[in-house]
């Protein structure tokens, strides 16, 4: 099958040379069901027992259609297809043409990649995400008036350890309890 080269923009040029993709009427850049739908749409027109083509062309044609789709079905062969016709599904971003030059104007950002936030409404998840926040903000503020009214000036009072006997007299009982063990060498 003869081949030929995709521009730059994609377009395949006018020539008497066809492409897998010409015989199949599609864009190298066709999915893989657009290309299965082009392949039985075809193969119905061109079978050489439904056709009324003479055997020979529509024999010839019904090959030529089967060989192509073979081709641009399986991923691996169809990527050295393209590449064998000069087509590459890498797109490349080219820098823009003022990149090096010092800015004298104001930039314009409705150019920019970079959206900015207030450009679009807010989703309803989005929504629904901020109403979760506040409920919750709000059940917090109102636990902690509650807790507060419940406990009253209690919850702020600290209580002071007086020193009564008892309490002096747990604190020698602990260092009792400590005895030292000399070791000897």
């Amino acid at each position: 099958m003869n081949k030929t080269a995709v521009n730059q923009n994609g377009a395949m040029p006018q020539s008497s040379e066809q492409t897998y993709y010409s015989l199949l009427g599609l864009h190298p850049s066709a999915s893989a069901i657009e290309i299965r739908r082009a392949y039985w749409e075809l193969s119905k027109r061109y079978h050489p027992d439904t056709t009324k083509l003479p055997t020979a062309v529509a024999t010839t044609k019904f090959q030529q259609l089967n060989e192509a789709y073979a081709t641009l079905s399986n991923p691996e062969r169809r990527f050295s297809y393209d590449l064998t016709i000069g087509y590459s599904r890498v797109k490349v971003i080219q820098a823009p043409p003022d990149l090096n030059h010092p800015v004298s104007r104001s930039y314009d950002w409705s150019k920019s990649a970079y959206l900015d936030a207030t450009d679009r409404p807010l989703s309803s998840g989005e929504i629904f995400a901020l109403f979760i926040l506040g409920l919750t903000f709000l059940a917090c503020l109102l636990l902690a008036i509650a807790i507060g009214l419940t406990r009253g000036e209690g919850a702020f009072q600290t209580q002071l350890v007086q020193n009564t006997p008892a309490v002096q007299q747990g604190s020698t009982s602990i260092s009792q309890l400590t005895i030292p063990i000399e070791i000897k060498s």
